[in-house]
């Protein structure tokens, strides 16, 4: 007797240094390949596993949120302990559950939320070149900070997307923009524990930007994080971003910051008013 379908929503987190992003591609590996390869494995169908976001290349997911379709009939919080096994250990299932059939997790999601982290150091640590962009000269996080502003509310964001146009429209609203800096943690600083008194390590040598909004254009954070870095350099005026944004000239923002330093930090849905929406 065949069992009815199911849709089951994942929470994954990710390391992605070892995959060319989370869609099937034929130049490499990717998340979705991996998963899927696991599904397979685990319930003997044939699945496509959506994802909220397609990651590219090098970036990682705190919180990335996948759905699929099954007839199996594992518990639904229990696919996330079965799949784990069949994972390696860069791919993470935090948490599953059962959402209802309409639920997309690229079309449903209402809000996603992404950091990028900057070493801001004239010299960089091995171990963390994977995870950071290193940016050796100093950057000036009061003109990074006013020039945010413009950035901030709903608007036409094609200056700061590659490949113009990727979507239907490329009017966003960007709810939340914050620049902070954060100090190395201890066990990653060159100093002895007993000496650390004598030996300060640098308080504010890494910069994080946090953004989140109703959805996002391919490389968009990535850019925006490019030009804030050009206006934290000097290169840029803080008023030049309202303007970038005015004129919708991709020529005229900052470059596509790397990959490494980005991760997809949370997705928010609403399950009461799964209206699809694009992304």
């Amino acid at each position: 007797m065949s069992h009815p379908t199911r849709n089951i929503r994942l929470t994954v987190s990710y390391d992605g240094s070892n995959y060319v992003g989370w869609q099937i591609q034929p130049n490499g590996v990717t998340v979705q390949e991996i998963l899927q390869q696991a599904l397979r494995d685990l319930t003997s169908e044939e699945t496509k596993v959506i994802a909220a976001g397609r990651t590219d290349s090098g970036v990682h997911a705190l919180g990335q949120v996948a759905n699929f379709q099954t007839a199996c009939t594992i518990p639904a919080e229990k696919f996330a302990s079965a799949l784990q096994s069949r994972l390696p250990d860069d791919i993470i299932v935090r948490r599953s559950d059962e959402v209802p059939a309409r639920f997309h997790a690229t079309y449903s999601a209402v809000r996603k939320c992404y950091r990028y982290l900057i070493h801001n150091r004239e010299t960089g640590l091995p171990f963390l070149r994977n995870y950071c962009w290193r940016f050796a000269n100093r950057l000036d996080l009061d003109r990074m900070r006013e020039a945010a502003i413009h950035i901030v509310g709903t608007h036409d964001f094609r200056c700061f997307e590659t490949q113009f146009p990727n979507k239907a429209t490329s009017v966003r609203t960007v709810e939340h923009l914050s620049l902070t800096t954060k100090p190395m943690w201890d066990i990653w600083s060159a100093f002895n524990f007993e000496t650390r008194q004598s030996e300060v390590a640098g308080s504010d040598e890494f910069l994080c930007l946090e953004i989140s909004a109703d959805g996002f254009l391919y490389n968009m954070v990535r850019a925006i994080t490019g030009t804030l870095v050009d206006v934290g350099r000097g290169r840029f005026a803080p008023d030049d971003v309202g303007h970038m944004i005015d004129d919708g000239d991709r020529s005229l923002a900052g470059p596509t910051a790397p990959p490494q330093g980005l991760y997809l930090v949370s997705v928010d849905y609403d399950l009461n008013n799964l209206r699809p929406k694009d992304s």
